[in-house]
């Protein structure tokens, strides 16, 4: 068991110890959801006597933990705070014990509920509906019993865990009903987007207090789209008597590993939602093994990026190999992420396809890309600048005309902008790719193709696009110094690449042994680096003044 005494710690330690039970027992209520979740304890005790205000706010942060693991939670109250009871009830304890009592009532109300938790992942926990309460027909023993079932069928299963914040600032002004109202309305809208995301293949329970439980039979995108959905429509206001009131939230999420049961995977839900709630940052922790970035998350927390300004450029620069002179850059997205630091494109991308904002992040980085470029100093007034087109940007209908329309209103010159296509993203269309090439070509565009020597087609795209430059890839780069036969490949693509009149730029250069082989190769461009990493503009005026 696990117990929380204010005032009587050792007591409850001796009364404890002396019936057989293995306690850990604490006078403070730091951190208490993850010491309790620590514990592994099916039994927690809150001693609310003399404390009541700490102990009703202890029981608040167990309570969606207890309810999600179908453990029991026994508050102890003094006679004179009695009418306290349906708080307490409402933020998650499961019995209560009024003082004066002796230590054998003690003992057999934790007898009590040592039972309520042995028999609640098959047994619903019947709760008292207290006058003015929220009601439910669904709570954390439903939950635990749907997801049971679908496990032992091996279906897909996530368990989201919500949180809702800011309830004390309606509570003060409106007060309890207006909070009751409040928390059905949330698990209304939780029900409305589960319904129409996932359908029957999901479930909504109440766990107490201010906190409730997804459960669905899904897994990848559709969690993603169904959370970032979830998200959306609790961020809405709320109507609340004559105002309007914004909630916060936050999500501890946890997918089923293969053997675990119902109530581990609630558990691990639990420790989640508790590094979300303690985090500054973030508002979704996913349970997974240490040191894993979660995709999911990222693409959930993409949305909230872009709206914070979160999205930033790099350029690195590109250098004329036989003067050494550089003569443009490639603008390189990044994420500044609260918690994980700096994520490149890769990440950036990958999370945007995972949450379907592929085209919305498309769209805001060219934006910003052309802005920025714009607003440069006269010491960058002179160079090209390369923009990456992804695969769902040439896929989209008049996107030409989108595109051309960006550039006019940015003001930004059409003659020194590189349009920069990977192979990749060629593949599924090259008819369509080299129409709209050609397009943006004509407008006084010019096309490179990125990371050249890494698909299938090589030779056809050459023959196929209207193309400017070649963009010899990093890989074909990186081993140009080891042995002859990748000295081959590199002068083969260089050659190929020249006889068809197209420049050549030679990506990820990191040594001077590589720059003078791929120099003696024909090779005219570079960059990486060996001159420079991607950086701001201040970083590039510095470089171009060398």
């Amino acid at each position: 068991m696990f117990a929380l005494s204010f005032r009587e710690s050792d007591t409850i330690a001796d009364i404890a110890a002396g019936a057989g039970w293995q306690a850990e027992v604490r006078a403070r209520a730091d951190d208490v959801a993850a010491a309790y979740l620590a514990s592994g304890a099916a039994v927690a005790v809150i001693d609310a006597r003399g404390a009541l205000d700490q102990g009703l706010a202890a029981t608040q942060a167990l309570g969606a933990a207890i309810a999600a693991n179908g453990d029991a939670l026994v508050v102890l109250v003094s006679r004179d705070d009695a009418d306290a009871i349906g708080a307490f009830f409402e933020a998650g304890a499961t019995q209560f014990l009024l003082d004066p009592f002796g230590d054998a009532e003690l003992v057999q109300a934790l007898r009590y509920a040592g039972r309520h938790a042995a028999r609640a992942a098959g047994v619903p926990i019947e709760r008292r509906v207290v006058p003015g309460g929220w009601r439910h027909d669904r709570d954390a023993g439903d939950a635990r019993r749907w997801i049971a079932a679908r496990l032992d069928d091996a279906r897909p299963v996530v368990a989201v865990l919500i949180a809702l914040s800011r309830l004390d600032i309606v509570n003060a002004a409106h007060g309890r009903p207006a909070v009751d109202a409040l928390i059905e309305a949330a698990i209304r809208r939780a029900d409305a987007v589960a319904c129409e995301h996932l359908g029957a293949a999901a479930m909504v329970a109440r766990l107490g207090g201010a906190e409730f439980v997804l459960v669905a039979e899904a897994e990848g995108a559709a969690v993603t789209r169904t959370i970032t959905a979830l998200d959306a429509a609790l961020a809405r206001p709320f109507a609340v008597a004559d105002a309007l009131a914004v909630l916060g939230c936050r999500f501890g999420v946890a997918e089923a590993q293969p053997g675990e049961d119902a109530p581990t995977l609630l558990r691990r839900a639990s420790e989640a939602l508790v590094a979300a709630k303690a985090s500054d940052g973030a508002m979704l922790h996913i349970a997974l093994p240490d040191g894993v970035v979660p995709l999911d998350a990222l693409a959930i927390e993409l949305h909230h990026a872009i709206e914070r300004d979160e999205i930033d450029v790099r350029f690195q620069p590109q250098v004329e190999i036989a003067s050494g002179r550089v003569t443009g850059v490639e603008a390189l997205a990044r994420w500044n992420h609260r918690t994980l630091g700096a994520l490149g494109a890769d990440a950036l991308f990958a999370a945007a396809d995972r949450a379907d904002l592929g085209v919305a992040l498309s769209d805001h980085i060219q934006q910003l890309v052309l802005a920025r470029a714009m607003a440069w100093p006269a010491a960058l007034g002179t160079l090209r600048v390369s923009l990456n087109l992804s695969a769902a940007d040439i896929a989209r209908p008049g996107f030409a005309v989108l595109f051309l329309a960006r550039i006019e209103a940015s003001g930004f010159p059409r003659g020194r902008l590189t349009i920069e296509i990977t192979e990749t993203g060629l593949i599924q269309d090259l008819a369509k790719a080299s129409a709209l090439l050609a397009e943006l070509r004509g407008a006084g565009c010019r096309i490179a193709i990125d990371d050249f020597g890494t698909g299938y087609s090589s030779l056809a795209y050459l023959k196929a696009l209207p193309l400017d430059y070649v963009k010899i890839d990093k890989s074909l780069v990186r081993d140009i110094d080891g042995s002859a036969r990748d000295r081959v490949v590199v002068a083969g693509a260089i050659t190929m690449a020249r006889s068809l009149g197209l420049a050549v730029i030679a990506e990820g250069v990191e040594t001077p042994a590589q720059l003078a082989l791929l120099a003696a190769g024909g090779c005219e461009l570079y960059q990486g680096f060996l001159l420079s990493e991607p950086v701001d503009e201040d970083a590039l005026v510095e470089l171009m003044g060398r």
